[in-house]
């Protein structure tokens, strides 16, 4: 199902779970703080309103992608082949 068929609530539900998943990476493997890591998450996540244009588009990719791009940045994949993929940790959270 897009993003665009979404109710308010499953889009905010996905949105309270990439955050949660993008704080995560950047505590485990940024080295952040909870309060950093949270905050970094909300920049990266900002609600969008309903009729906004592209309207999650950010959940294109994982938040493993976007907060690699942040620790590591481009071609992280490349540096780091380690990283390439989500660990199974990761993969569980909820």
């Amino acid at each position: 199902m897009g993003v665009s068929t979404w109710g308010e609530d499953e889009y905010v539900a996905y949105l309270t779970g990439e955050r949660r998943r993008f704080a995560w990476v950047m505590r485990r493997y940024g080295g952040l703080a909870a309060a950093d890591a949270d905050a970094a998450a909300l920049e990266r996540y900002p609600y969008e309103a309903s009729d906004a244009a592209y309207r999650g588009l950010v959940f294109h990719d994982l938040a493993w992608h976007w907060a690699m791009l942040k620790i590591h940045q481009d071609l992280y994949w490349v540096k780091h082949p380690e990283l390439a993929s989500p660990p199974a940790e990761y993969n569980a959270l909820s």
